[in-house]
C-alpha cells in the first residue's frame, strides 16, 4: 500500500519532465510519459499484490495540511479504491501508447495528460473532502487544454461545454461539502469525521445536502439529463483524452457518489433513491437509441459511453451489496472496453481514413484495409455488449441481479438497454467494417487506396487491454475480492441498509 502514494508523485513529476523533455524532442517527451505512465500502473500492481482486503479505509499517509480548518494531507485506500487505481495506471499507460503519433507540442501535451492522471490518482486516494475536491479540480483542468489546443472537430466548444458542466458540478459539491462542513461544528474535514456529523442533521439538511453532493459528481458521472457534455468532449477529443475521459473521469464522477455523498447522507440517499434509479435507466435507453441513429463513429461509442454509465448509476441506486460491487466492478469493465472502443476509432481508422461518418466507412470496406482494427473493434465490440468471456458480462449482471432484489421492474427496463447496446454495436461494425459500395457508392476522393499500417505502439495497446478485459471476464473474483470486503465498513453498510423504493 506504501506504493500508491508515489502514483501522484510520479505523475506530478513526470508532467514537469515532459514538458522540458519536450523542447529537446517529441520522441523524448512521448519516452517520459511511457516510462511515468508504466511506472504508476507498476505501483498498483505492486500495491495489489500485497493487499490485504478488509473493511474500511485503509491510512497510508495522514499529516496536517491547513490545520486551522481541520484539513489534512490523508491518503486512504481500500478494495474499491484499489479497482480503480489499477484501472488508471492502465488507462494511462495505453493512452500513452495511443498517443504515439503526436508530434505537436507533445511536450506540453504530455504534461498536461500526466498532470490529469496525477488529478485522478489523487480523488482515487484521498480520505479528506477536502483534499478529495482539490484532486478532482486538479484532474477537470488539463481537459479543456488538452481538447481545445489537440482535438478535432468543434473542439473549442466541446472542450468549453464540458468544463462548464464540469465546474458547474464542482460548485455544487463544493457548497455541499461547505454546508456539511459548517453545520458539523466546523472542526475538520476528514470524511469519517463528516459521516459522524452527519448524522445529527435533520432530515431536510440531509436530503438537501444529498441532492447537492450527488448530482455535482453524478454530472460528471454522466447522469440524464446531464450527460450531454460527455458525447461531445469524447468526439471534439483526441484520441487518449477521449480514453480518459470514458475511461478515468467520468469514474470520477460515480466514485464520489459513492464514497462522498452516499454514506454521508443517507437519509437523503433513501429519499432520492427512486429519482436516481429512474433517471439512470433513463440514460440507458435514451443514450443507447441515440447511438443507434449516429452516423459519426465516434458519437456511437460516445453515446454508447453515457449508456453503460447509467448501469454504474442504477447498481450504485440499488443499495445492496451485489449490486454495489457490480457497480464498481462495471466502472473498471467500461473504462477498459470504451478506452479501446475510442482507441479503434479515432487513433486506428480517423488518423488513417480521415473521416468518421459511418456511409463513408461503409463504402472501403475496412475489414480489408484494416484487418487488426477490424478484429479488434469485433472484439471489444463483444465485451461491450456483455458476452460471456469478457469484463462487460459478469459486471452488468451482478448489477441487474443485485438491482432485481430491490425492485424488479428496474431490473426489467434496464435489461432493455443490453438489448439496445447489441443493435447499435453490431450496426457500427456491420456498417463501419464490413460494409459493401453496392449499398453507399464509391468511397470518397480522398481516402488512400492503401491505409498505413497498424504500428507496434497500437498493438501494445490493444494487447493491454483486451487481456484485462479477458481475464477479469474469466476471473472477475480476482477484483471482486478486493470489492466486497471494502462494502463491509460501517459506512457502507449504514447505506446498503437503506430504504427500498
Amino acid at each position: 500500500m506504501n506504493a500508491l502514494p508515489w502514483t501522484i508523485y510520479l505523475s506530478f513529476a513526470g508532467a514537469l519532465l515532459a514538458l522540458v523533455a519536450g523542447a529537446r524532442s517529441a520522441a523524448a517527451a512521448r519516452l517520459v510519459a511511457l516510462v511515468t505512465a508504466a511506472g504508476g500502473f507498476a505501483a498498483t500492481l505492486v500495491a495489489a499484490a500485497g493487499f490485504v482486503a478488509g473493511p474500511g479505509l485503509q491510512t497510508i499517509v495522514d499529516l496536517p495540511w491547513i490545520g486551522a480548518l481541520g484539513i489534512r494531507y490523508h491518503l486512504a485506500a481500500d478494495g474499491i479504491s484499489l479497482t480503480l487505481l489499477v484501472l488508471t495506471g492502465l488507462a494511462a499507460t495505453s493512452g500513452v501508447l495511443f498517443s504515439w503519433n503526436i508530434e505537436e507540442r507533445a511536450g506540453e501535451f504530455f504534461a498536461l495528460y500526466l498532470a490529469l492522471i496525477g488529478g485522478v490518482y489523487g480523488v482515487f486516494l484521498s480520505a479528506d473532502a477536502f483534499l478529495l475536491f482539490v484532486f478532482y479540480e486538479i484532474a477537470i483542468v488539463p481537459k479543456y487544454f488538452l481538447i481545445a489546443n489537440w482535438g478535432s472537430t468543434n473542439r473549442e466548444y466541446g472542450a468549453m461545454k464540458l468544463v462548464l458542466y464540469s465546474f458547474a458540478g464542482s460548485a455544487l459539491v463544493l457548497a455541499g461539502l461547505l454546508w456539511a462542513y459548517a453545520l458539523g461544528g466546523g472542526k475538520s474535514f476528514a470524511l469519517a469525521d463528516l459521516v459522524r456529523a452527519a448524522t445529527q442533521f435533520s432530515h431536510h439538511e440531509q436530503v438537501a445536502l444529498f441532492a447537492l453532493v450527488f448530482l455535482g459528481f453524478a454530472i460528471l458521472a454522466g447522469l440524464f439529463p446531464f450527460h450531454t457534455w460527455a458525447p461531445t468532449g469524447h468526439v471534439a477529443a483526441p484520441t487518449a483524452a477521449s480514453m480518459l475521459l470514458a475511461g478515468v473521469v467520468m469514474k470520477l464522477g460515480a466514485y464520489g457518489c459513492l464514497r462522498v455523498a452516499m454514506p454521508m447522507f443517507p437519509t437523503g440517499f433513501e429519499f432520492w433513491q427512486p429519482t436516481i434509479a429512474w433517471l439512470s435507466i433513463i440514460g440507458i435507453i435514451y443514450a443507447g437509441l441515440i447511438a443507434l441513429m449516429q452516423d459519426d463513429f465516434k458519437f456511437v461509442i460516445g453515446y454508447s459511453s453515457v449508456s453503460h454509465m447509467g448501469f454504474v448509476l442504477l447498481g450504485l441506486a440499488a443499495a445492496n451489496q451485489q449490486a454495489v460491487s457490480g457497480a464498481v466492478l462495471q466502472m473498471f469493465s467500461h473504462g477498459v472496453i470504451a478506452g479501446l472502443l475510442f482507441a479503434v476509432v479515432g487513433r486506428m481508422v480517423y488518423e488513417r481514413t480521415h473521416t468518421r461518418r459511418m456511409a463513408d466507412l461503409r463504402a472501403m470496406p475496412l475489414h480489408r484495409r484494416l484487418p487488426f482494427a477490424a478484429l479488434t473493434f469485433v472484439l471489444a465490440g463483444l465485451a461491450s455488449m456483455g458476452m460471456p468471456g469478457f469484463s462487460g458480462f459478469p459486471a452488468e449482471l451482478t448489477i441487474l441481479i443485485g438491482t432485481w432484489k430491490t425492485s424488479p421492474l428496474w431490473a426489467l427496463f434496464a435489461a432493455g438497454g443490453v438489448l439496445v447496446a447489441a443493435a447499435f454495436t453490431l450496426r457500427a461494425i456491420q456498417v463501419s467494417f464490413f460494409g459493401t459500395t453496392d449499398k453507399s457508392g464509391p468511397a470518397t476522393p480522398t481516402t488512400p487506396l492503401h491505409c498505413e499500417p497498424i504500428t507496434w505502439p497500437e498493438r501494445a495497446g490493444t494487447i493491454l487491454l483486451l487481456t484485462a478485459t479477458v481475464y477479469v471476464g474469466l476471473k472477475p473474483d480476482v477484483l471482486l475480492q478486493w470489492i466486497t470486503p471494502a462494502l463491509q465498513s460501517p459506512l457502507m453498510q449504514a447505506v446498503l441498509k437503506g430504504g427500498t423504493p
